[in-house]
């Protein structure tokens, strides 16, 4: 209730408005691009407080040491160790199949600034775990962010990522000039 209360007040104040999609009913990746900002996280937990959505989100393991760790837990997070990135898949699977509703928000364009592809983790974990993605979304241009259409990946890599980049064709970001197209290492045959 408190957290509803506090999404409520927060979009009330803000110059940016929520423009969403119903939340998804079932355990899904969600994914939140462009990622070129702090505020991406602030908009994140008041879109998924306001529409009732249990947040889990994926963060690098040194968020959760010393005091930030409850905090960072109570808000969703799991911490990633990028030595052993594989774990994480499985973690998801499981919380999928205990039957927990949750989105689960992955940035695939990493960090806020410096990568040139996106990461292909979100989709092995949708596909593997069977879960539908989500399509999360931060835009300056139109000033709106929140979640676009939910629908289940078909497998086939290519192709997915063409419906992504459709949809994020159009979304800048918070700060444009840190956008990382939405295109994979493996679309450019690399390893």
């Amino acid at each position: 209730m408190l957290r509803r209360l506090l999404a409520r007040a927060f979009w009330a104040c803000s110059p940016w408005s929520l423009s969403s999609e119903p939340a998804p009913s079932r355990p899904s990746v969600i994914i939140g691009a462009p990622h070129t900002s702090n505020w991406d996280f602030v908009f994140m937990l008041a879109i998924a407080w306001r529409l009732g959505v249990r947040l889990r989100w994926l963060g690098k393991h040194t968020l959760f040491h010393g005091w930030r760790g409850p905090i960072m837990r109570a808000l969703g997070g799991i911490p990633v160790d990028r030595a052993d990135p594989a774990r994480v898949v499985d973690d998801v699977v499981e919380l999928a199949r205990r039957g927990e509703v949750f989105g689960l928000v992955v940035t695939p364009d990493g960090t806020r600034s410096g990568n040139t592809h996106w990461k292909s983790g979100f989709h092995r974990i949708a596909v593997a775990a069977g879960m539908p993605l989500t399509l999360g979304y931060v835009d300056r241009t139109t000033m709106t962010t929140g979640l676009g259409p939910t629908w289940q990946p078909s497998g086939d890599l290519t192709a997915d990522m063409d419906r992504i980049r459709a949809f994020y064709a159009d979304k800048s970001g918070f700060h444009p000039g840190r956008r990382v197209e939405p295109r994979l290492r493996e679309e450019d045959g690399r390893a």
